[in-house]
């Protein structure tokens, strides 16, 4: 997928304005995505993606561990917003992604998070929190 698709379809997705809006979202939920993965699966998911989107990826040094709920208030802290607002928007970006990449890149990412995790990815999931 090219830059400018992966950017349209998260505007349309997240119900966004404008495509600013929409890399603020992407940069927010890669970026954060980024320091929860081991730097190895971060650089695979990045080598699928367009490279003004792959360095998103590339900001931690290496793994943190948290759970999604931090996730998504790291995601909205960057991104500026509320929770819901947050989760939405992390949600949009994490489903154009895995329209982007393979289908086994996001097995081995998905394997690699908490099951905490698991609403972000599910089709027809907004990503709520699950305990």
């Amino acid at each position: 997928m090219q830059y400018d698709q992966f950017v349209h379809q998260v505007q349309h997705r997240a119900r966004v304005s404008s495509s600013g809006e929409a890399i603020k979202a992407i940069h927010a939920t890669l970026e954060t995505l980024g320091e929860r993965l081991q730097p190895g699966a971060a650089k695979n998911l990045g080598a699928q993606l367009p490279s003004e989107i792959a360095h998103y990826l590339d900001g931690a040094a290496g793994q943190e561990s948290f759970d999604a709920a931090e996730f998504y208030e790291r995601v909205c802290a960057r991104e500026g917003t509320g929770l819901h607002t947050g989760i939405f928007h992390a949600r949009a970006v994490i489903s154009v992604l895995q329209d982007a990449v393979s289908p086994g890149e996001m097995e081995d990412i998905r394997a690699s998070l908490p099951r905490s995790y698991a609403p972000l990815f599910e089709s027809g999931s907004e990503g709520q929190m699950t305990h």
